[in-house]
């Protein structure tokens, strides 16, 4: 997705000349927004706003909502302030990893050298499939074709010698369109360009270059390299400079793997309980397990995240003995960092957890140590938990789930197995229950 800034006078005819263009950055347009206006027709042409309530944020909006400045990442309370007229949707995050899944597929038909980096993005290399279908502008508009056939969604497509100058491209390409910057076209291309245009150049590197006079791409390019590095250091600057004359030399790389796994949730109101944010995590805890199943991938890390009501943020992470897949290891260091963390007092905002250092299961041996092997069995554990996968797989996500800490009900009540108001019945296990 393609939120960098962008120059009108960049959106013009560079020219037809495709030899060495060989990349492609084929970019989804307002990817969630669509699915949901695929699915819901009679929303065309509304401003539709995809997310939960008004505590949450944007994760995406239509171009009629963007008229009115609304984007992704903002707080919904805001973008509603702007946009009372919006459509408000509730994300379904299943249904836009099938349709990532069956876009990539389409993707991986033109050429195998895909790099996805994002569940609506990718690059590709379509050297090896020139003389198969033809030049990278008709093999942009296949794709193009396929993807709305299927799936009644657009996508807008850069063309160019580098990568970094394909992603550049197909964000000005938008909505619904392609971008072609012939090689000899780059450094013109990016002159037009402000300098926020750049990949790493976010607000703070921005406002450095500014106090060295420097605001475009061109202004860049001009400087001496030795400039740039003192405005944002040595490694930044040699980098930005040569970007900013269009030498990028990273290859597509396919099968680029997924650096983290994690989920997030906004509560509706505070939260001074945190039995209540410890409910949260175990249950944010079982979807990471699941997604890192469905990848057969294992994780050495578990980070978390509390934002609290003054909308301070804290991070911490713990390094596991040995990784894994299972929802409840996770959830067990989640909640000691949780308890470890110095709100402040502060009632608690937003709650995540996220599985980091991933490697492939295949790779992994699970060694259980001794306390495991008399106080646990991860291994039944792990055998329950892709039994849940299967359940969610033909029944949906709501069909099971991990249970959460009985809040509000007796020891009796929770022996019993007797549900509170409200609640499901659960499982009870030795350690907790399991819904």
């Amino acid at each position: 997705m393609s939120r960098g800034p962008r120059s009108q006078d960049a959106k013009r005819d560079w020219g037809t000349e495709e030899d060495g263009c060989s990349i492609l950055h084929v970019d989804m347009d307002a990817f969630f927004a669509s699915v949901e206006l695929a699915r819901r027709p009679h929303l065309r042409g509304k401003p539709v706003i995809v997310g939960g309530s008004e505590r949450s944020v944007v994760l995406a909006a239509t171009y009629e909502a963007r008229a009115f400045g609304v984007h992704s990442a903002m707080p919904m309370a805001a973008a509603l302030r702007m946009c009372p007229q919006a459509v408000v949707v509730p994300p379904d995050h299943a249904a836009y990893q099938e349709v990532s899944r069956s876009v990539m597929t389409v993707l991986h038909d033109v050429t195998s050298i895909v790099e996805q980096v994002s569940v609506d993005e990718a690059f590709l290399d379509v050297s090896g499939a020139r003389r198969r279908l033809g030049s990278p502008t008709r093999i942009a508009a296949l794709i193009r074709e396929r993807v709305q056939a299927q799936h009644g969604i657009t996508c807008s497509v850069g063309i160019a010698a580098t990568k970094f100058v394909a992603k550049l491209a197909s964000g000005h390409a938008k909505p619904d369109g392609v971008l072609l910057i012939p090689r000899a076209a780059t450094v013109d291309f990016l002159r037009v360009l402000p300098v926020g245009a750049l990949w790493g150049v976010g607000e703070r590197t921005a406002a450095s270059l500014e106090r060295w006079g420097i605001r475009t791409v061109a202004e860049l390019a001009d400087s001496d390299v030795t400039v740039v590095q003192r405005a944002v250091g040595r490694v930044a600057g040699a980098h930005l400079h040569d970007l900013a004359w269009g030498r990028d030399p990273r290859p597509v790389t396919p099968g680029r793997e997924e650096k983290s796994i994690g989920a997030e949730e906004t509560f509706a109101v505070d939260v001074r309980d945190m039995r209540v944010v410890e409910s949260k995590a175990l249950e944010l805890a079982d979807r990471c397990a699941g997604r890192l199943r469905s990848q057969r991938l294992v994780a050495r890390t578990v980070a978390v995240k509390i934002r609290t009501s003054d909308f301070r943020t804290l991070s911490r992470s713990r390094t596991l003995p040995q990784p894994t897949d299972v929802g409840r290891e996770l959830y067990l260091t989640a909640r000691d960092l949780l308890a470890a963390a110095d709100l402040g007092g502060l009632p608690v905002r937003l709650v995540g957890v996220r599985a980091e250092g991933l490697r492939p299961a295949a790779e992994v041996i699970r060694q259980p140590t001794l306390d495991e092997a008399v106080a646990d069995n991860p291994g039944a554990r792990r055998d329950a938990e892709r039994a849940m996968d299967l359940v969610r797989a033909r029944f949906g996500r709501s069909a099971i789930g991990a249970g959460t800490p009985a809040v509000g009900r007796s020891a009796r009540e929770v022996s019993a197995g007797s549900p509170g108001p409200g609640e499901r019945p659960t499982t009870e296990f030795a350690d907790g229950p399991l819904s």
